[in-house]
């Protein structure tokens, strides 16, 4: 039978479980390893930003707002960076695999991490059921021997399996996905920039310099209000990026990790988003109809002319979708064994085996992502299209309180620890407070679309459910802890009325004599 380690009771500082005797060695996350090395928490964070929707998504913004989209990636890539900077302060004084729930919980309210964990562990849910769809459409087309629902069911197994063996195997497999990424979209790169300026052998036809961004129409071709839309269409593709401030929990040197990542977030977005937007926009005008029918990146290939180019991008694609799913499980099983060792979840989701893995937690999570991946299959317009929706603004809602928290959270490090405060947001707290105004904005621009104003109204019913559950579980917690504390003042009176009572008949007794 494989050896566990049990927490005893929740750690309210830390947000995670206290340790208790057991084989497994422990970090600050209390009882998980340190198993995760530097050189995979930098993949990590640089991957972590990359996303499928990057390489598939990316062509319908370019087509609904022009050029004028790099205005879209910049603005949203400003409020990532900010967020990042706010959470990164926050995971390097206190490093917790629980990240902004667990220092949701410390600084606004047990109901606050509560909430928010539960719908960032249901936000990851359901994106396992989108990328192991998306996947294993990709893999019928090579192998249509296998039905898409085989190769679903086979990617999650081999990458729930991943996750069982160890957080090490979570963190090379992730180094090696998050690097073809990171290597195929440098190199795309700098070949699109080659063929733009016609340095690249037989790619004259292609070095067009920058004349498409302003050839068809302007830079704002269908007005300034399409860069507002276009910021609806790509700040979900942003999902991920606080990854690497869950997963610095679980490296030998939490701090280290988080300041690197955070302090690198500005050039990753600025390559890997702007930087790529840039060549697809310069390589082909963003009227082209390729741009939406066969994927933006495949678009620009052909326009250079790189042969059995949607083929290759394929094979970036998978590797982005499985590179997904692989930190999906793994976040989402992280945040159950946060919730887990602060009493908000099962106990059981807070137990780790001998090799410092939360086995209970990661299961539990691919159950539920099982289920996902069925109703993607048996009913793709009703209760997916529910979930899909219900989850969609999720993750403008954990930006938001991450900004709410480190409001708080700044005070309270000061206060205890001020010399962990190796990472500081920027102009605090104005820029806080101008972060959150973007994201309010957002949100309420989102009514506005039709699409957006379902994703808000059914994300916020969702939101208001579990933050109900939550403050009624809060009632009832205090009621309880009244009731204990009346109880031990009924206690400590009878036993003062025994004593007293017993001294008086010593006393009764000595007159007597």
């Amino acid at each position: 039978m494989t050896s566990q380690t049990t927490p005893t009771r929740p750690d309210r500082r830390s947000g995670e479980p206290e340790r208790s005797d057991g084989p497994a060695p422990a970090n600050s996350s209390g009882g998980l390893q340190a198993g995760l090395k530097n050189r995979h928490l930098s993949m990590i964070a640089i991957g972590g930003v990359i996303g499928a929707g990057l390489f598939v998504g990316s062509g319908t913004g370019i087509a609904a707002a022009g050029p004028a989209i790099l205005i879209s990636y910049t603005l949203v890539g400003l409020m990532v960076v900010f967020v990042m900077r706010m959470l990164g302060e926050m995971a390097a004084a206190r490093p917790s695999s629980g990240s902004f729930s667990a220092y949701a919980d410390q600084a606004l309210g047990r109901w606050a991490g509560f909430s928010i964990g539960w719908l960032y562990w249901f936000f990851w849910v359901v994106v396992l059921a989108v990328e192991a769809t998306a996947g294993a459409k990709i893999l019928e087309g090579w192998v249509p021997a296998v039905p898409q629902w085989g190769w679903a069911l086979i990617v999650m197994l081999v990458l729930t399996a991943t996750n069982l063996v160890s957080v090490g195997s979570y963190g090379e497999f992730e180094f090696w996905f998050a690097g073809i990424k990171v290597v195929a979209i440098a190199a795309f790169v700098v070949v699109g920039l080659l063929a733009v300026f016609g340095v690249l052998p037989g790619s004259d036809h292609a070095a067009t310099g920058f004349a498409h961004l302003t050839d068809s129409g302007g830079f704002l071709p269908v007005g300034a209000g399409a860069i507002l839309t276009g910021v609806l269409m790509v700040v979900f593709s942003f999902m991920g990026s606080e990854i690497v401030t869950l997963a610095a929990g679980e490296s030998e040197d939490p701090q280290r990790a988080v300041r690197q990542a955070t302090n690198s977030v500005i050039w990753r977005i600025a390559v890997f988003y702007l930087g790529s937007i840039l060549v697809v926009l310069s390589l082909v005008p963003w009227n082209d109809p390729s741009l939406v029918k066969e994927g933006s990146y495949v678009a620009a290939l052909n326009a250079i002319g790189i042969p059995h180019a949607g083929q290759v991008m394929n094979v970036i694609v998978l590797t982005a979708v499985l590179s997904c799913l692989n930190s999906g499980l793994y976040t989402a099983s992280r945040m159950a064994f946060s919730l887990g060792g602060r009493g908000d979840a099962p106990k059981a989701f807070a137990r780790v085996n001998k090799r410092g893995v939360p086995r209970t937690a990661i299961l539990s999570s691919v159950v539920f992502g099982f289920v996902a991946v069925f109703f993607n299959y048996q009913w793709p317009d009703t209760v997916f299209q529910f979930l899909l929706n219900s989850s969609g603004a999720v993750a403008l809602f954990v930006w938001l309180v991450i900004c709410f928290t480190q409001l708080r959270m700044r005070g309270m490090i000061l206060r205890e620890s001020p010399e962990k405060l190796v990472v500081r947001m920027w102009f605090f707290p104005y820029l806080t407070w101008a972060t959150i105004a973007m994201i309010s904005f957002v949100l309420v621009y989102m009514l506005t679309d039709a699409d957006g104003r379902e994703q808000v109204l059914l994300s916020l019913l969702v939101a208001a459910l579990v933050v109900t559950i939550a403050l009624l579980r809060d009632v009832r917690q205090r009621k309880a802890a009244v009731a204990a504390v009346g109880a031990d003042a009924t206690q400590a009176a009878a036993g003062s009325a025994v004593t007293a009572g017993a001294v008086a008949g010593g006393a009764a007794r000595e007159a007597r004599i």
